[in-house]
């Protein structure tokens, strides 16, 4: 399918300690329901192959990608690496390149399994939540003030339930 227009392409590398599983879908599909819910929909129906690339990998090596690139010497639950400067992003609706590559996402196992086992979902929809947590990253989404983390948190919000799946962020009661 790579090389056809119109195509939104999800490459998932898959490591070691991440179980065997459909993660090829689940994260075309939680990139498209993230992207779908922001300005920049359009993108996925762009004449031109949309990438994004996901590795689910181990704690370890999202902490040395956090050292590296955050200076945060711990692992976390996703890092997003956006490969398109925010501001360009409208601008790609005009684009005849034939590919654009929004950017790699990457989620830790560990953190990630911990976080799923805590909220009482499984490790499919908490990596399903991540993915469009990262996807909204790339798009230029941030959570640095209470403004834009209300902003983001709706978008996923209303992505996990076009999946189907819970909410991430549920109201506890006083």
């Amino acid at each position: 399918m790579k090389g056809r227009p119109g195509v939104l392409d999800v490459a998932v590398a898959l490591e070691a300690p991440w179980p065997k599983g459909d993660w090829e879908e689940l994260a075309e599909k939680a990139v498209r329901a993230g992207l779908e819910r922001t300005p920049h929909a359009e993108l996925a129906d762009l004449a031109a192959v949309v990438e994004v690339s996901v590795r689910l990998t181990s704690d370890a090596e999202v902490q040395t990608l956090n050292r590296q690139y955050r200076q945060k010497d711990q692992p976390t639950n996703v890092l997003s690496f956006p490969m398109v400067q925010p501001d360009v992003l409208p601008s790609l609706a005009n684009s005849d390149d034939g590919e654009i590559l929004l950017g790699d996402i990457a989620l830790a196992h560990e953190t990630c399994a911990r976080e799923a086992t805590e909220r009482g979902v499984t490790l499919e929809a908490h990596a399903a939540h991540l993915i469009v947590h990262g996807t909204l990253h790339l798009l230029g989404h941030d959570h640095m003030n209470d403004a834009e983390a209300e902003a983001m948190e709706a978008i996923e919000r209303d992505a996990m339930a076009a999946l189907g799946l819970h909410d991430p962020y549920p109201i506890e009661d006083q």
